[in-house]
């Protein structure tokens, strides 16, 4: 009783300036880097362990003791094992009756065990309160002070005092805790370390798909049809010209499907009539990565433009123009300046600079830093509104580009069209809808809709 009693005293809210004691199981590189931290921060720190010798690489202000004896110094009890050793903490069961236990580790794949691994831990000492957290935070990150990628901290846990008493630690060590409920999350949150870029993985796998469609696409229209009947080798076409071709093709087909699925919810509210009702799963998925989406168009549209600027200095652009300069002096005759090209040509220049311009703008409004210090108004107005002033501004400058060339037959070759005209069927689809959706017939009730009224109320029970 006196011992259960010292170990409720322990869990009470520390009011006093003095930290209390936390014990480490563990000198692994996380344990150490974690417990250095944690004496920068004013925590005295005890370390448990097999071998109570020390070493150099212990931070020096730290005690280390056997378990049992470490265990009996600290309320909180932070265990940097790995799960397949956690079998040496059964004999301490009665030690750490009432104690809080922080499971910190990780697996080597995602749903690795039936259980997380704080919930097995609780099942082997079921007197403890255990507590998920720190999984999310490298042992690198803390020795190096870098945490600006990783200073949310998960924290799950089914004891709220106990909880409480984690955050306060995490928040001590100038991290960000994060509540995330019970104790089943931590499974969740144990596989969060363990996803390889989650939300990229759509936009990367469809630009890698869309880059080889059009790659053999403009390899067969540029390089195999002018061998074919023209006899004619440009094969380097592969190095510059094919990739300034994709480029700005997939720059534009991605920064117009960052805004279809916006205007696929606009259409599915209206007919629904109601903005309480799950959208499809997939639908929900694309719009999860829409910035993702924008990010991969912004870095296709940044290629576009480095292989723009040394156009000048290709070989085969220096050769075409010393040619055309020298079967002008050999025949006498100058062309003079055609206005109407003139216009056409700096107007799509102009476009595609300031439809750039724009682009870098809302990529620059996506990071978080920024993000963060504008409210949802200005956040909105520049993702939404400056974002299809973009997508108009680009679409126009491939519209521009193409010019009168849409109608002439010899841009289809084997009966395939460019592939700036295929760029502009997402696009125009986008804004063509948008504009219908943006009528006052349509825009007042999908308005009224995202405020809350309500077609059929039966949807919102």
């Amino acid at each position: 009783m006196k011992k259960n009693s010292s170990n409720t005293m322990a869990l009470a809210p520390n009011t006093s300036n003095k930290r209390e004691t936390v014990c480490i199981f563990g000198t692994g590189d996380f344990g150490r880097a974690l417990g250095h931290k944690m004496i920068q921060s004013g925590y005295p720190v005890v370390f448990g362990s097999r071998s109570t010798q020390t070493s150099p690489l212990i931070p020096k202000d730290a005690e280390v003791l056997s378990h049992a004896e470490a265990a009996q110094k600290a309320a909180i009890i932070i265990i940097a094992i790995q799960r397949q050793h956690y079998n040496f903490l059964t004999p301490l069961a009665e030690i750490l009756h009432g104690k809080v236990l922080v499971d910190v580790s990780n697996n080597l794949k995602i749903n690795q065990y039936p259980e997380s691994n704080a919930e097995y831990l609780a099942q082997l000492v079921p007197g403890a309160k255990v507590v998920k957290a720190f999984n999310t935070v490298s042992a690198w990150a803390l020795q190096s002070g870098t945490l600006d990628a990783s200073r949310q901290v998960f924290v799950c846990g089914d004891d709220m005092e106990a909880k409480q008493m984690v955050m306060d630690i995490v928040r001590a060590l100038g991290l960000t805790p994060l509540d995330q409920g019970s104790l089943l999350a931590a499974q969740e949150i144990e596989n969060y370390p363990l996803q390889l870029f989650p939300m990229w993985k759509f936009p990367i796998f469809l630009s890698l798909g869309l880059t080889a469609f059009f790659f053999f696409y403009s390899l067969t229209r540029d390089v195999i049809y002018p061998y074919v009947y023209e006899k004619e080798d440009f094969s380097f076409f592969i190095a510059i010209s094919i990739p300034n071709r994709i480029c700005p093709v997939l720059a534009l087909i991605l920064l117009a499907l960052v805004y279809l699925p916006g205007v696929f919810a606009a259409i599915i509210q209206l007919y629904r009539g109601t903005k309480y009702r799950r959208f499809p799963d997939w639908l929900d998925k694309w719009m999860l990565c829409r910035k993702q989406l924008g990010l991969v168009a912004l870095a296709f549209a940044s290629l576009h433009v480095l292989y723009t600027l040394v156009i000048p200095i290709r070989s085969f652009v220096r050769w075409r123009t010393s040619n055309q300069i020298v079967s002008q002096a050999l025949n006498n005759v100058t062309e003079s300046l055609n206005i109407t090209n003139a216009w056409l040509s700096d107007s799509y220049l102009a476009l595609g600079i300031l439809g750039f311009f724009l682009f870098v703008l809302l990529g620059i409004t996506s990071l978080p830093s920024v993000s963060n210090n504008v409210n949802w108004r200005e956040f909105r107005f520049v993702q939404s509104k400056l974002g299809y002033l973009t997508l108009i501004l680009c679409t126009a400058h491939t519209l521009v580009y193409g010019g009168n060339r849409f109608l002439s037959p010899s841009s289809y070759r084997w009966y395939l069209p460019n592939t700036y005209m295929l760029s502009l069927i997402i696009p125009c689809i986008v804004l063509v809808v948008k504009f219908v959706l943006i009528l006052p017939c349509l825009d007042k009730p999908l308005t009224r809709i995202r405020q809350g009224w309500e077609r059929n109320p039966q949807y919102s029970e």
